[in-house]
């Protein structure tokens, strides 16, 4: 089906919200017959630690029905070929992998160093005790899910909480609203900065709205360069999980958990970062199209099967 940028972004927002309605409902539905409790105590008890596995389990099904489920809809309603137009393609050189992975280190130390600059931008006193409020509340709802006891946990938290959230939320920002913004802006800058905003922003977290939205681009240029979004959940994953692990590690030395997710990085390592990014980025640039001129070769001899 043929539609334009708007009406594409307008359908994926109204997915998104049927998404979110039925997803959450669903959600509290499964988690009250799991548990054997009203619907209403279902948000409550996935707060504590006696329920960190139904919470891992629970918010992982309403990442797949609230992100993946309505983009593949619109997928499928703008392509007969759902998952090509969503950039889950199969090919993967060795250098745009051994690239990405470098990537996302540097990213990571972007990240850092912005989350110390993010600390130093100044807000009005009611809306940065409303920016500490939800931060808190992200913090305890963080603390309840990551609590991992022994290595079992510690792999079973890569999956739901590194895994899972790489690769339903690529395919909503960079497969969904990405492709969305780029085509409607004629621009891959703006495009690419539109989604990392609104990827940072969802995430309702004042104090580390720049360090994802850094992550965000970086995920952009690279969704936007290789058409391929395995390499995007690479990515993704790495970053995650490494915060995973990072947790990990320093609950099993009897550090608090909070210790781990307040870890900044200096601000002069971010320019050393930036710096790295970029050229990064530029070699990323030139190995996406030494391979995206092989895949063109394949699809030509197979009839562009």
């Amino acid at each position: 089906m043929a539609l334009n940028y708007p009406s594409q972004f307008a359908l994926l927002l109204a997915l998104l919200g049927v998404g979110i309605i039925l997803g959450n409902i669903i959600v509290l539905a499964v988690g009250a017959w799991l548990m054997h409790v009203p619907l209403t105590d279902v948000p409550q008890l996935m707060m504590s630690k006696q329920h960190t596995d139904m919470a891992k389990f629970l918010n992982t099904m309403a990442s797949f029905l609230v992100f993946f489920i309505p983009s593949l809809i619109l997928a499928w309603i703008m392509n007969k070929k759902p998952f090509n137009f969503l950039g889950l393609h199969t090919r993967l050189s060795s250098k745009q992998i051994v690239l990405v992975i470098m990537l996302a280190f540097a990213g990571l130390v972007l990240s850092g160093a912005l989350g110390e600059v993010n600390q130093l931008i100044p807000l009005p006193s009611k809306w940065m005790a409303q920016a500490k409020e939800l931060e808190q509340k992200y913090k305890e709802a963080m603390t309840s899910m990551v609590a991992m006891k022994n290595f079992s946990d510690y792999l079973i938290s890569l999956l739901v909480l590194a895994l899972a959230p790489a690769l339903f939320e690529e395919i909503l920002f960079r497969g969904g609203f990405q492709q969305i913004f780029v085509g409607w802006t004629k621009s891959p800058f703006a495009g690419i900065l539109i989604t990392s905003i609104v990827f940072s922003a969802i995430h309702f977290s004042y104090f580390g709205f720049l360090p994802r939205a850094a992550l965000g681009m970086i995920l952009g240029y690279v969704f936007y360069y290789s058409k391929n979004l395995w390499l995007n959940i690479i990515i993704h994953f790495i970053y995650n999980g490494l915060a995973v692990t990072q947790i990990y590690v320093i609950t099993r030395q009897g550090k608090s958990i909070e210790k781990a997710m307040d870890e900044n990085m200096p601000i002069w390592l971010g320019v050393f970062a930036i710096m790295a990014c970029y050229f990064l980025l530029k070699q990323f640039k030139k190995a996406s199209a030494e391979e995206q001129a092989i895949r063109a070769t394949i699809l030509n001899e197979n009839g562009g099967q």
